[in-house]
Parts: C-alpha cells; sequence; structure tokens
C-alpha cells in the first residue's frame, strides 16, 4: 500500500462525505460554469489538503460538519489559486490536462477563480465559521503578498536567503499553515493550540517548497517538470541562491547577466543547472528541507500521540519524500 493510501484510509468514510459537501458547493444553475466545475471536479489531484484538515481535526476529537466545511472552503480557495495562476504564468497544462484558460480563456478562467473563491467565503460565512474564514483569509493575504513579493525581486535576480524563506513562507507555506490550523479551528481548539498547528503546517510548506526547487535541478525522468524550468522563468531558488552565494563577484554577475538574457535557450540553462549541482547546491537545500521537516515533526509531537497524528506525521514527510 502507497504511503498516500495508508494516510487515506484510516478516514476513508470521511473523505467520501468531504466530497459529498465539496460537491455541493460548487453546483450551479449557469450552464458554462456547470460544464466548467464538472471539469474541475474530475481532476481531483492528491487530495493532501483536505487529508490534512480532516486529520488535523480528527486528532483533537470527532470531525464534525465544522471541519468538512473547512475542508471544502481550503479546497475551493486552493482550486481557485491554480486556476488563476494558470492565468498569470500563461500556462495551458494543469494535472497533466488542460488548464480552464487553454480550454476556455483567460477571461472566463478570471471569472471561475472568483467565484470559487467567492463559493469558499460563503460555505463559511452561511454556517457563521467567522474563526475560520479569518484563518483563511490570512493565508489568501499572505499568498498574494508572497507572489507580488517574488515578482518584485526576481527583477534584481539576486535575492538574500532570509528574502527567499519570507517568499516561501508566505507563497506556498501559508496555504498549508491554514489547513493544519482551521483542522484544529473547527473543533473549537485553544488560540495556542491552532497557533501551534500553523507553525506545523508552515514548516511543513517551506520543507515542500524547497523539495519543489530540488526538482528543478533533478536530471531524472520522474519529476513532475522539465529540469531547469525555474531559470527560464527566472524564478530564484534555493539551490540557484546558494551558488550565487558561493561564487566571485564576477562569477556572480555572469550568472545573473546568462539568466537575464538566455533564460529561454536550453543550452545556457543546461549550463546553470550543471553550476548549481556542481556547487554543493542541492545538498544544501536539502540539509535546509530537512531542518524544517524536523521543526514541524517536533512541534507535533507536543501533542498526545493517536492515530491522526501518526498520520499527520506521514503526511509530512510525504512532503519531502513526493517523486514529483
Amino acid at each position: 500500500m502507497s504511503m498516500l493510501n495508508e494516510i487515506k484510509k484510516p478516514i476513508s468514510d470521511e473523505l467520501k462525505e468531504f466530497q459529498k459537501v465539496f460537491r455541493s458547493s460548487v453546483k450551479t444553475a449557469v450552464p458554462l460554469l456547470d460544464v466548467i466545475m464538472r471539469y474541475i471536479l474530475k481532476a481531483k489531484g492528491k487530495q493532501i489538503r483536505p487529508l490534512i484538515v480532516l486529520h488535523s481535526a480528527r486528532m483533537f476529537g470527532k470531525i464534525d460538519d465544522s471541519t468538512y466545511r473547512a475542508a471544502s472552503l481550503i479546497e475551493l480557495l486552493h482550486t481557485a489559486t491554480l486556476v488563476h495562476d494558470d492565468v498569470v504564468d500563461d500556462s495551458d497544462r494543469r494535472r497533466g490536462r488542460f488548464s480552464i484558460n487553454a480550454l476556455w480563456n483567460n477571461k472566463t478562467a478570471v471569472l471561475v477563480g472568483d467565484y470559487l473563491l467567492s463559493q469558499g467565503m460563503l460555505v463559511a460565512l452561511k454556517a457563521k465559521d467567522y474563526h475560520i474564514l479569518e484563518i483563511v483569509s490570512d493565508a489568501v493575504k499572505e499568498m498574494s503578498e508572497g507572489e507580488l513579493l517574488q515578482m518584485e525581486k526576481a527583477r534584481k535576480l539576486d535575492i538574500d536567503e532570509n528574502v527567499y524563506y519570507d517568499i516561501i513562507k508566505k507563497k506556498t507555506a501559508s496555504l498549508l499553515a491554514s489547513c493544519f490550523a482551521v483542522g484544529a479551528a473547527s473543533l473549537h481548539q485553544s488560540k495556542e493550540d491552532i497557533e501551534k498547528m500553523w507553525k506545523i503546517g508552515e514548516y511543513t510548506g517551506m520543507a515542500f517548497q524547497i523539495k519543489d526547487d530540488i526538482f528543478d535541478f533533478d536530471k531524472q525522468s520522474i519529476i513532475g517538470k522539465p529540469t531547469g524550468i525555474d531559470i527560464k522563468e527566472k524564478k530564484m531558488t534555493l539551490p540557484l541562491i546558494y551558488l550565487l552565494n558561493n561564487s566571485s563577484s564576477s562569477e556572480k554577475r555572469r550568472i545573473i547577466r546568462t539568466i537575464r538574457t538566455h533564460s529561454t535557450d536550453k543550452k545556457y540553462v543546461n549550463k546553470i543547472v550543471d553550476e548549481v549541482r556542481n556547487s554543493g547546491g542541492l545538498e544544501y537545500a536539502t540539509k535546509k528541507m530537512l531542518e524544517f521537516k524536523t521543526k514541524a515533526l517536533e512541534l507535533l509531537a507536543e501533542f498526545p500521540e493517536n492515530e491522526s497524528r501518526k498520520a499527520l506525521e506521514q503526511i509530512i514527510e510525504f512532503t519531502i519524500e513526493r517523486k514529483k
């Protein structure tokens, strides 16, 4: 049995219930929107986020309607950000299928993303789950700030490692943090416990993003994206930052100039990929990824041991052991 199936097994009935709540939250009488929603529902993905929400609640007690709404809100928000991201990145594929903007157009995709966001808010508002809505709204704000901070810093192509951590904490880790936090919040746990769960998710999200960075320099064919795509998109990743920090000022200028002017040339991109690999950048990034994973597991170990805590530990391990 795969690790993911093992994590899903104890809450298989709850996952089915979540699916029902989620599907009912995207029902619409608008024909075009209905077609698009059905298309979106077919691409389920790994469902890591609902899994985290459900297990985070179950670690504290019995999953209830509030937990299902929280998981649906997170999934609606996550789906909205993916739809909007494809427009921003001008991407025509998502999880091996055509993106919404590729099948329809950018305008439709933006409006679909807006619809998903507003439906998520309504799921929480109608049930007066204000505490859950506040956590998730914080995550949306952080994600937007992280994306804009990355865009601003990408112009320089020379960012400090601490700025990089600030970007990924907002851009990637905030959504995973909200998954851990809303699970606890759905069962009305203490403010201290909810904040601790947020921190666990934050550390997990940081490890998750660094794993993604490492993939970009992995030459194995099993990875989810072609090697060097982050360099082509002029994104600053931890292995690349390590190379720049350990190069002479003239070498640093040459690397930045190459990325700025030749980021679409495969020959130049491959040269940078090799330089990163030879610099020890992947080993350094792996070390940092493991540090964040350890912090998450240590914090999680402060809660009483049970089946769902074990599942959350497995999810944290999965974020760095996944193959794509």
